[in-house]
Formats: structure tokens, sequence, C-alpha cells
């Protein structure tokens, strides 16, 4: 049987390669020690070339809460594609550092200090609603359903927390319909900071997840009123500029955290929502190839003239990150996995090229021999070497999701080899 696999995959151009997943460097990024008699675990934020030893953020501290909850979803993950039982004292330490991060106003601090003492004064660190609070109502959603079965009491004590969460969100939600003008485009004014579609998503994405727990109206409409928002936030059509985005904030698009078609397609399965799909599809199909084509952005701004013309301006092209590429893998294989079209599978592996030499640097961005994400393409043919946490969580979440998928994983597998 053995011999039979091997043929077969040197058939198909694929050497046996078992997963262009690798943990290694994630685990070297990761820390625990024991605060109020818990153990937590978190994510050194950066790491430096060439020996790649943790290095700390200066202002903000040693490890964040945005890296633990993208962490404590890749390991949640892992676990359940591989049953590597190593993981799971990463995942409970993880979450409890989450449960350890949240304010008596129920949002979370961001960043610690060294001493592993929460940093509740810096900009980025402050509990607020946002960017952070809502990555951690994503893996505290996750982690509820992880725990659910195996630790109940544990499962339950996490649902606390979420619940803490949703109830201070829901009162901050702007419940309103009006809308604003900005750049000639007629926005939504009811998302968060009035435009902000993409950090709607990672709400939506989380609250869908937590619906599974909490069917109740209240987080039917939230969910609900926050898609109607960001759906008001694409823009153009398949012909013209900016070819169904759906803009990040105001008139401006960024590629970082964009996750909206994914979250919608997450939503419109939970709600049985067919609108939101369809939304989805038009980004992917449109907006996604253009931006392949043009070897990616970073970032733009549109604008319409008094004609009613759009045309882009300020257009940002490095730097390119990880972080910007993830969302588009995430939304794309969405969509091949909801609607069985290989053209969003076909798709996503152009995409996930760029990890592997096929991006303006020319370079790695993701090597699978180490499991480093290196930090981002600062020019043409330039990179910064440097691998802290989001890069190679990003990576390794990009890997994951294509991988989940045996034929996309097969794909993937020759993809790389190919590359060199």
């Amino acid at each position: 049987m053995k011999i039979f696999i091997a043929i077969l995959l040197f058939y198909i151009n694929i050497s046996p390669m078992e997963s262009l997943v690798n943990t290694a460097y994630l685990d070297h990024l990761y820390e625990e020690t024991t605060v109020n008699n818990s153990t937590i675990g978190f994510v050194h934020i950066y790491a430096e070339a060439p020996d790649y030893k943790w290095v700390e953020a200066n202002g903000e501290g040693i490890a964040c809460i945005d890296d633990a909850a993208r962490a404590a979803v890749f390991y949640m993950n892992y676990y359940n594609d591989t049953h590597d039982l190593k993981c799971l004292n990463k995942i409970k330490n993880l979450i409890n550092f989450h449960l350890y991060m949240q304010s008596k106003n129920g949002f979370f601090y961001n960043f610690i200090w060294k001493d592993y003492s929460v940093d509740s004064t810096y900009r980025t660190s402050i509990a607020e609603p946002n960017w952070w609070s809502w990555r951690a109502l994503w893996a505290l959603s996750e982690a509820h359903k992880f725990y659910l079965k195996s630790d109940p009491v544990f499962a339950d004590n996490i649902k606390s927390h979420s619940d803490r969460l949703v109830d201070v969100l829901s009162k901050w939600l702007n419940n309103e319909n009006k809308s604003v003008t900005y750049g000639g485009y007629v926005l939504p004014a009811w998302l968060p900071f009035e435009t902000a579609s993409d950090q709607s998503a990672i709400i939506v994405k989380a609250l869908s997840s937590y619906y599974g727990s909490d069917k109740s109206k209240r987080i039917r409409t939230i969910i609900e009123h926050l898609c109607s928002g960001m759906i008001k936030m694409q823009q153009g059509d398949k012909l013209n500029p900016p070819y169904c985005a759906f803009l990040s904030w105001q008139n401006s698009w960024h590629a970082w955290g964009n996750s909206q078609s994914d979250a919608l397609i997450e939503a419109g399965t939970v709600l049985n929502k067919k609108e939101y799909i369809d939304a989805a599809v038009k980004e992917i199909k449109y907006f996604y190839p253009w931006l392949i084509r043009n070897e990616f952005y970073s970032g733009f701004t549109i604008i319409k003239d008094k004609k009613g013309i759009p045309s882009f301006q300020d257009t940002i092209r490095f730097s390119q990150i990880a972080y910007g590429i993830r969302p588009m893998i995430f939304s794309c294989m969405s969509a091949y996995n909801k609607l069985k079209d290989t053209a969003y599978l076909n798709i996503a592996l152009n995409a996930v090229r760029w990890f592997f030499k096929y991006n303006p640097a020319d370079s790695v961005m993701y090597d699978p021999q180490n499991g480093r994400g290196y930090d981002g393409i600062i020019g043409f043919g330039k990179i910064n070497t440097n691998a802290g946490a989001e890069s190679t969580i990003e990576s390794l979440l990009s890997m994951q999701r294509i991988e989940k998928d045996t034929h996309a994983k097969q794909l993937l597998i020759s993809l790389y080899l190919k590359s060199g």
C-alpha cells in the first residue's frame, strides 16, 4: 500500500510530504507562566533575524490578545485535524490568558509587560471596543465549542466571559440606519466607528460561532444589522472599480483583516441568508483576481468625480503581509466548501502562491521547513526577514485552511514543490 501511494503521488507530481503546516516556530514563540494561581499561555509578538530570539514591542509589551486569539484558533483546528495531544495544554493556557486579560468593563486589554502584568494604558492595549476585543470573542466562541463535551465546566466559564463581552458590545453598537458620504460614496453609518466593515467582519465571525450556543433574537439581530452594513460597503461591479471589493473604512480599502467575504459566507450559512453569500462571491470572483493580477496592493482610496466615475487614489503597494493574504484564502475556501465550485479553489491557490515566491519580492514568505512566516514584503525584491507571531500564525492558518480539503492539500503541496 505504501508503494502504491508513493507511485500515485509521483504521477500527480506531489512528493509524499504530510503537510505544509509546521508548528515548530510557533511553538518557539509560545511561553507560559503562572499568574493568580492559573497557568496562562501567550505568544511573543516579535522575533528578529538572524537568531530569532524574542523581542519586546517598544511601549506595548511582550505579547497580546490579538496573537493569542489567532494562536488559540490555530491550535484548536490543529488538534481537531491531527489529535496531537501536545496541543491541549497550549490551547487551555491560551484561553486562560484571554480570561486573565478581560477588564471589569467587559472589553479586553491587549498587551502584557515582561513581568506578565497587564498593559492597561497604552492606546493599543486599552480595554475598549476595538480589534483585540473582537478577536478575543472569536477565540472564546470557538473555545466554548471546543470544550463543550470534553470539559463542560471550563466551557461554562468561557461562555460567562463571552457573555460579558456580548452584553457590552450590544449596548455599544449603533442600532440606527443612518448614512454618511465619503469620496462620493453613500455608506452605512451604523458599523463600528461608523463605517468599519473590517472590524464588523471579525464581530460577525465571532457571533456566528457564538450563535451556536445562543440562538437568541438579540444575537441574530446584531449579525443581520452588521451584515447589512458590510454589504453596503461593497462598491463597483465586475467592470468598474473597485470591482465589488468591500471597502474597509470610509472610502478606503486595506488588505489586512479584510474578512468581510469570509464572515458573510459564515453568517449566510448559519442564518440561511443567500444574499450574504452572493455578495461575498462577487468580491471573490471579481476583486480578488484583479488584486492578484496586479501583484497585490496594501491599500487604496477610491473617489467618484462629479460625473460619478470612480478612480483609485493613494494606492499603496507595500508593505504586503500574510495578514493581507490569509483573509482572501479563508474567503475563497469558504466559498469553495459551500458552493463546490473549483473556481474559488483556483483563486485560493493563486493567492497562496504569494507565500512561495510569486510576489513582488520573488521571496519565500512562509517556510514549511522551519514554520516561519516572515514579516512582510517592504519593496520590490525586499522582505523583512524578522518573523513575528502575526505573520507566522497567519501563514499557518492559510496552509491549514487549504489543507482541510484533501484535493486542495495535494494541489497546495504540489504548488510549493514547484516553487523550488
